[in-house]
């Protein structure tokens, strides 16, 4: 792969990724519509009209750390630790994993056979998505939380974010609830620049103009279309550089306006 960074400041960031899904569009957005996905966003649909979004993560550098925000899938295919290396980075060199909130496209790479995949680092997790998730009705039914999550806690190797989290001098976490109910943003800030991490608060740059559409994961509906609709707000009118995981590759961009629409707009 070619390698995709960027630079906030004093921060760099490195997009990688977990490899690509495979869903119809009308599927992961039940409020879209084949017609509208075929007529204005042709390119992001193969030749049987299905989307593949990215199983996107970033690496950070920060205050002297080496930090991963998302862990992706670890399906068949799966390609972060090979991007990692194709990037110079092995996984005993992360010191932070930062999750944006506890799926399991988001958590899949935490162990590998049940051993700590990076064997250095702490691992961050938003307290009210651990709070949610490690309810016993909850996790009953959720075998990534099994698997990639409860483990970080018998193995003390997971620590809580609370709201407005430091996680460095340069990187504060942002309350996005409604995708899960502790996802959290991230808000870099380094030498007068910005870049939001975005984590899943939108999925597909549909959404810059129908920003309406909810995907099928969302937990609660309402407060995600809330959420999505204040932060693309900000993000557009601020002009703020973004890293969207599920975004085309890199996923680095801006929300922009073009007439009377919202765009993105890919770097």
């Amino acid at each position: 792969m070619s390698n995709h960074k960027i630079n906030i400041g004093n921060v760099e960031m490195v997009s990688v990724s977990d490899g690509n899904g495979d869903r119809e569009p009308t599927f992961v957005f039940p409020d879209s519509d084949l017609e509208i996905w075929k007529s204005e966003f042709s390119a992001l649909l193969d030749e049987n009209n299905h989307l593949h979004p990215r199983y996107g993560s970033v690496i950070i550098r920060s205050d002297g750390k080496l930090i991963l925000v998302d862990t992706g899938l670890q399906a068949p295919g799966a390609t972060l630790i090979n991007e990692l290396k194709d990037n110079g980075i092995t996984p005993g060199q992360i010191d932070l994993v930062v999750m944006t909130h506890l799926h399991p496209d988001h958590v899949g790479w935490n162990f590998t056979n049940g051993i700590p995949t990076f064997p250095n680092a702490r691992y961050l997790a938003p307290k009210s998505d651990w709070d949610y998730w490690v309810q016993p009705d909850i996790y009953k039914d959720a075998e990534h939380i099994v698997n990639q999550v409860l483990p970080l806690e018998s193995l003390n190797l997971i620590d809580l974010m609370t709201d407005e989290y430091s996680i460095t001098s340069e990187i504060v976490t942002v309350a996005t609830p409604g995708h899960t109910p502790g996802h959290v943003s991230l808000l870099i800030t380094s030498n007068g620049e910005q870049c939001f991490v975005l984590g899943d608060v939108a999925h597909n740059p549909a959404q810059a103009h129908y920003t309406d559409w909810n995907p099928i994961f969302d937990i609660q509906p309402q407060l995600s279309r809330q959420t999505r609709h204040n932060i693309l707000d900000r993000l557009e009118a601020e002009n703020l550089m973004v890293s969207a995981g599920h975004f085309p590759t890199p996923g680095f961009g801006k929300f922009i306006r073009s007439g009377n629409r919202r765009i993105w707009q890919g770097v």
